[in-house]
């Protein structure tokens, strides 16, 4: 068993408490929210008792009352305590010496977590006897069954009664179901009244076979959340139950009986000694066990030399002693008392102890320790057996990280990876989101290899996977598969674009100069990227696809990265020359084109703002739509130099209407969340505007909500910083997304645009879009907000906006987004008339 894992690491923390004087049904509604098969009852910061899942088979369901009585009435005491250093096998040992199912786990007098039976099951390290033994080998052959017809309270009466935690339910139509002590505390916690059980089982019953291993028992257990399983005969009828208690059980009776097993044959050779002493010498002296024998007063009378071998101390230095002369200090005096408790209790005890040398050095020695009876049924001697295992724990611990890492570059193996890639999937897919693997495979590396040595080859392994790891993500892993194969793992990526930028700084970093023992070189290396969902969803076929992308990144030219489908090769390879071309364009100003869609009063058909709305006139492609360009400016990272573009042609587009005797009307401009949030970004357009002679009151900056939905507070202050400098603040999109009247009130807007699908849907006489104009239109008004109708592309929708409090209007009806130079006519004519 697994012995020497502390308590500490598998207690349930969080302790869920409550008064004496609570009502016990709303002790167990607490249960039941938290999924706790117990709740500690404290009263002055002290516990005074423990009501848990057990207890509630006592309640009396025929008495409505009796779940509203104070939990002090039924509450179990005094509460059965374990310190948090104790090991988990001091746990089991505990709580099987006790019969209780859950110990508090205390720190000095604070309490600090829980451990229930259920816990030393899933964490006692049962494995090897779980894959051993099979079902019917640990179930309880005669289940508690109750007809449907039963009434609560009588059912919970016989469960009580029989010690049954759970019985089978034979429903009316002929399907089974199951009652347990969990359910009992729900109905504790919502009382159903004293109904028949029929109604109230867990349904279906999920069943396993009888010759099944009890680690697929287990494993259904653990998946499903469940703590019983009906067990099928070969006839696949029901011939048993199975839970964790009855798995613990067994794991205890099959570790009793091997232990019963040693002591009877060492007792078969004690006895033989009397015939045979000489022999029984040379076996003991050859041992390679320590041997320890003391008189029933536990002084030392008798070691052996492998003892004297493995502590440093001879029989004369120890005989008439105490052991506990080897004592390290690490097990306090409750551990020995519990020890010393159940070697009395069954004449043997079993663990690990740290002990010390004579030398001093500490050492873990795993030992049985054996009373040994006269005939007369008194404590004759105790004889100790025990072997130094402080080098196989290390050696355990080598051999379970070999099992996941690469012994070289300590990196994950195919085994971790092939696990965090399911892992990944599965969040991928919960979250709705991609991620990609990347399989990358270094070029002349054989070359290198042969050339030069495999000592140096395994050096250029580790400074290549050095080099990766930290062009690499924080959550993203680097796996080496063997030779020079490498997988890295990039989980939430945005897409192609995204995972070939990682692509591309791995090339480069692989590619750079490599100087080992006075060997400089280059090497390169290929790499295939496949994409979740659509090259793969498992991982066996993710590693598939990036693979097959690699082989033909290495037949295409090596150093070189390539996608699994060709398309996507060709569409990545276009948006990264798109990418150069706009990083160029921004840099030079040329080809970026400024429009402005001018904004009437509804009212008097008079100019009252324009937006401005930027275009690329690509020399090949010609004009390029903003809905292609600006998402590839915020993954690229240039959304701050094109808005920094946009802003200064907005300015010199107003400063050269000024020069011409010309009044410029307000400018609204799409705010990005990366200039937004942009350090010093208000100081920065006011001292433009200012070195230009315009007022910030010609700016109006448009922005959704969602920039401000993860920071609300700091955007509010960013907000409050443009208005305080002079800018008008427009929300865009409003009545879609995350529209909120707590943001309304707070924002200091000065006006709102109504999304455009509200307008259109008035041309087909929508009655909900209307009353959520009207709704829309009319909070603004009473919160002084100017209302802005943003895409009235027909008559009948100006006229039917005139039945709202609308104060602007854009859209092609009234005037369609022109260059710099025809918007100057709106400013001689600032006045639109309805055809």
């Amino acid at each position: 068993m697994n012995q020497e894992l502390s308590i500490s690491r598998i207690m349930q923390t969080g302790l869920l408490e409550c008064a004496p004087q609570t009502p016990l049904n709303e002790a167990a509604k607490r249960m039941a929210a938290r999924c706790c098969s117990a709740i500690l009852v404290v009263e002055h910061d002290a516990p005074v008792g423990i009501w848990t899942e057990h207890d509630a088979l006592a309640v009396d369901f025929r008495d409505a009352a009796a779940v509203h009585r104070p939990i002090a009435e039924c509450m179990s005491q005094p509460v059965a305590t374990i310190s948090a250093d104790e090991s988990l096998g001091e746990a089991a040992i505990l709580i099987k010496a006790m019969g209780y199912r859950h110990l508090l786990v205390v720190d000095g007098d604070s309490p600090v977590g829980i451990i229930s039976q259920t816990d030393i099951a899933l964490n006692q390290g049962l494995e090897p006897y779980l894959k051993l033994r099979e079902v019917h080998a640990a179930m309880r052959t005669r289940p508690l069954t109750l007809p449907g017809s039963m009434l609560l309270a009588d059912a919970a009466q016989a469960m009580h009664h029989q010690a049954y935690e759970a019985a089978i339910v034979l429903c009316s139509d002929a399907s089974l179901g199951i009652l347990t002590e969990r359910d009992l505390v729900r109905f504790i916690a919502q009382h159903p009244g004293n109904t028949p059980i029929a109604a109230l089982a867990s349904r279906p019953l999920l069943t396993v076979e009888q010759n099944a291993p009890l680690l697929k028992a287990r494993d259904l257990l653990i998946n499903h959340r469940i703590r019983h399983l009906a067990v099928l005969d070969d006839s696949q009828r029901i011939s048993g139950l199975l839970g964790f208690r009855d798995m613990l059980a067994g794991a205890e009776q099959y570790y009793l009986k091997d232990l019963r097993e040693a002591l009877e044959q060492r007792d078969s050779a004690l006895a033989r000694s009397h015939q045979h002493l000489q022999l029984a010498e040379k076996v003991i002296d050859s041992s390679l066990e320590g041997i320890i024998i003391t008189d029933p007063n536990v002084r030392i009378e008798f070691v052996n030399p492998a003892f004297t071998h493995l502590t440093g101390y001879t029989l004369e230095d120890v005989t008439g002693r105490n052991p506990g002369v080897l004592s390290s200090g690490r097990q306090d005096a409750a551990f020995y008392q519990k020890m010393w408790q159940t070697l009395k209790q069954h004449g043997f005890w079993r663990g690990e102890v740290w002990n010390r040398k004579k030398s001093g050095e500490l050492y873990l020695e795993l030992l049985t320790i054996t009373a040994i009876y006269n005939e007369q049924g008194n404590v004759q001697n105790y004889a100790g057996l025990f072997a130094d295992i402080t080098h196989i724990r290390e050696n355990e611990e080598q051999i379970r990280h070999l099992a996941y890492y690469d012994a070289l570059t300590r990196l994950p193996n195919r085994r971790l990876l092939v696990d965090r890639i399911k892992l990944a999937v599965r969040h991928a897919h919960r979250a709705q989101e991609a991620l990609a693997v990347i399989f990358i495979d270094l070029d002349h590396f054989k070359q290198v290899n042969d050339t030069l040595g495999h000592a140096l080859g395994d050096e250029l392994l580790l400074q290549t996977a050095e080099r990766m790891g930290k062009k690499l993500r924080e959550d993203d892993t680097l796996a080496r598969l063997g030779g020079d194969e490498f997988i890295a793992l990039l989980p939430s990526v945005s897409g192609f674009a995204e995972a070939i930028r990682i692509a591309q700084r791995l090339i480069d970093t692989v590619s750079a100069p490599f100087c080992i023992e006075r060997h400089t070189f280059r090497i390169g290396c290929s790499l295939g990227i496949s994409l979740y969902p659509e090259d793969g969803t498992t991982a066996e076929a993710l590693i598939q696809s990036a693979d097959a992308a690699m082989y033909r990144a290495k037949h295409e030219g090596r150093n070189t990265y390539r996608l699994y489908r060709p398309e996507m090769d060709i569409q990545a390879q276009d948006s990264l020359a798109l990418e150069t071309q706009l990083r160029d364009m921004l840099e030079d100003g040329s080809g970026l084109v400024m429009h402005y869609q001018p904004l009437f009063s509804r009212h008097s058909g008079c100019l009252c703002s324009a937006e401005a709305l930027v275009r690329w006139e690509h020399p090949v492609r010609g004009l390029i739509s903003p809905g292609e360009f600006i998402p590839l400016a915020e993954r690229s990272g240039l959304i701050l130099p094109l808005g920094n573009r946009v802003l200064e042609c907005v300015i010199d587009d107003m400063k050269r209407w000024q020069q011409q005797g010309l009044t410029p009307v307000p400018i609204a401009i799409n705010l990005s969340a990366a200039q937004f949030w942009q350090t010093g970004f208000a100081a920065g357009v006011r001292q433009k505007l200012q070195d230009a002679g315009l007022s910030p009151r010609l700016i109006i900056f448009e922005l959704t909500e969602s920039i401000l939905l993860d920071r609300h507070a700091q955007g509010l202050a960013v907000l409050q910083s443009l208005s305080d400098s002079g800018f008008r603040i427009s929300l865009d999109d409003f009545g879609t997304g995350y529209s909120s009247l707590s943001y309304l009130q707070n924002i200091p807007a000065y006006s709102l645009k109504i999304d455009r699908s509200f307008i259109t849907a008035l041309d087909s006489q929508t009655r909900s879009s209307r009353a959520i104009i009207a709704a829309i239109a009319s909070l603004a008004r009473e919160l002084g907000l100017t209302v802005v109708a943003e895409g009235v592309e027909t008559r009948r929708q100006w006229d039917e906006l005139g039945r709202y409090a609308i104060d602007l209007v854009q859209g092609f009806y009234a005037a369609r987004p022109v260059p710099a130079e025809s918007f100057i006519d709106w400013l001689h004519a600032p006045r639109f008339a309805p055809a």
